[in-house]
């Protein structure tokens, strides 16, 4: 295909001046978006969610593949799904979940991971000891932490790794641009851990793979579990350059 048989760019795609806070602006968001474990009941209008969605839409991806799809709750839509995947939680049954969990975390990713599990337990003042308590807090993953919606991301089970990857992509922006809207997200990993329960609630066939879940709604910011934040990394510790 020569430059001149090339399909002509759609106008919202083309290249645009930025405003002259664009940086400070993203830098803001990404700073203050956290995850939040505890919603109020009262659903996000669907204008602001249809909003949310269009934006998150213009995630990059292999090869234009936009490689996710979305299915979101609301109403009694949540509730059926709650009720479902917190019955398997608490049935005691596993499943094998479509993309596997880590192996391990070690080293540095093992601390991290450490540090803000104690976070999330002294704020809600959760012994290191008390395991039922630490067990009733993780089964609120399976109550969407009282969220009136979730939102699950999955993927075409062909692309593999890459669908993984641009789903995550897309994860990323829908939790920034959701906070850009004041609504609270948290991305779960636990509501991939029964993708059998998944498909057969939201009606998907077999061939999709369920990367991960979105609880989101307006947060409860007088709830403890919500008073924490957690450290990043500086840029010297991730980063190596390579000059030669």
């Amino acid at each position: 295909m020569t430059k001149s048989d090339s399909p002509p760019v759609p106008s919202e795609r083309r290249s645009a001046q930025l405003p002259e806070d664009a940086a400070q602006t993203l830098e803001h968001l990404l700073a203050a978006r956290v995850s939040y474990r505890a919603f109020r009941a009262e659903p996000v209008p669907e204008e602001t969610i249809r909003k949310i969605l269009t934006t998150a839409q213009l995630t990059a991806s292999w090869c234009n593949s936009q490689s996710w799809k979305v299915a979101i709750t609301r109403g009694m839509g949540t509730d059926r799904l709650r009720n479902a995947l917190h019955s398997a939680a608490i049935s005691g049954t596993t499943e094998k979940p479509d993309f596997p969990f880590p192996r391990e975390y070690r080293g540095v990713h093992r601390e991290r991971r450490r540090e803000s599990g104690f976070q999330l337990y002294n704020a809600l003042g959760i012994e290191r000891a008390d395991r039922a308590r630490q067990q009733e807090q993780a089964l609120q993953n399976f109550n969407f932490f009282g969220a009136p919606h979730v939102a699950f991301i999955h993927t075409d089970e062909a692309l593999g790794a890459y669908g993984a990857v641009d789903c995550g992509g897309y994860v990323s922006n829908f939790l920034t641009v959701a906070a850009s809207h004041g609504i609270g997200t948290v991305a779960q990993a636990a509501l991939a851990m029964y993708p059998t329960v998944v498909r057969r609630e939201l009606d998907l066939s077999e061939d999709r793979s369920i990367v991960c879940g979105i609880s989101f709604g307006y947060p409860d910011l007088d709830h403890p579990v919500n008073s924490y934040r957690t450290r990043r990394a500086s840029d010297d510790e991730v980063v190596d350059w390579i000059d030669q």
